[in-house]
């Protein structure tokens, strides 16, 4: 039988989403959790994995297992073996054929930055902080160069395994909600670092120091070395992947886009 997990998490005291051998991770955490109520060893695979220090709303998970367990039993069950900042928000079982990686159309995210002279302290592990004005009008102008299917060397980290730097972003948005600019953008898939990468480029431009012009510069160039720091992870929140109706996820996660035959 096939499960699929929908998780949030608060990813500040993991060292991501990977399963490391030395250190703590969100994977593992979530293995030893569903292992207990399986009664046997579990292994998940994940819709898109996150860095360290990066939160997820409802990062999509699946497993195999030979337990009968119902689907309040295992969302309460590994809810009650994991810390504070994990929780299952919703199991059931899915088709043999959905997998949460490969099956999935699309992914999202947003970041949060605090545009305000002072930092947080309620929202510190939540929010990136830039003190300097941002023109988020101008970073959102920016930002619609990087739409459509490109080359995103310049955004990708040296040390990213993608076979090829090609990605189809759908839609970047840039908007100013009060004290905050809030970046959320959708693609097929996302390089390691990518997000951060391009918030860190459209930094200088929110601050005027680049042109709005500069982004397709970059993209065009692609070469890393050229563009803007890696933005700080705590901003970036994995939202949810995409994927077709027919699994019969919650609807939300319902891919819009074309039509499976």
């Amino acid at each position: 039988m096939r499960i699929a997990l929908g998780i949030e998490y608060d990813g500040t005291d993991f060292h991501g989403w990977q399963r490391l051998t030395h250190t703590a991770s969100v994977q593992a955490t979530i293995e030893a959790a569903l292992s207990k109520v399986a009664d046997h060893s579990v292994d998940v695979i994940c819709a898109g994995r996150t860095d360290a220090g990066v939160h997820a709303r409802c990062q999509v998970v699946h497993f195999d297992t030979s337990a009968s367990r119902s689907e309040r039993g295992w969302t309460l069950g590994t809810n009650a073996n994991l810390p504070p900042s994990i929780a299952v928000r919703w199991a059931q079982s899915v088709a043999d054929d959905f997998h949460a990686r490969f099956s999935a159309r699309a992914r999202r995210y947003r970041y949060t930055i605090l545009n305000r002279p002072v930092r947080a302290a309620l929202d510190a592990r939540h929010v990136a902080w830039e003190r300097a004005p941002l023109d988020a009008v101008a970073m959102h102008a920016a930002a619609q160069a990087l739409v459509g299917e490109h080359d995103f060397s310049a955004f990708r980290t040296v040390a990213c395994q993608a076979r090829s730097p090609m990605r189809c972003v759908q839609a970047i948005s840039v908007v100013r909600e009060g004290d905050r600019v809030v970046l959320e953008i959708q693609a097929n898939a996302f390089l390691h670092h990518m997000v951060r990468n391009i918030v860190g480029s459209l930094l200088p431009i929110g601050r005027g120091e680049e042109k709005p012009e500069w982004i397709a510069q970059l993209l065009a160039g692609r070469n890393r070395a050229l563009a803007g720091p890696t933005a700080m992870s705590q901003g970036l929140v994995f939202l949810h992947p995409f994927y077709p109706a027919r699994f019969g996820l919650p609807v939300e996660l319902n891919w819009q886009g074309e039509v499976e035959q």
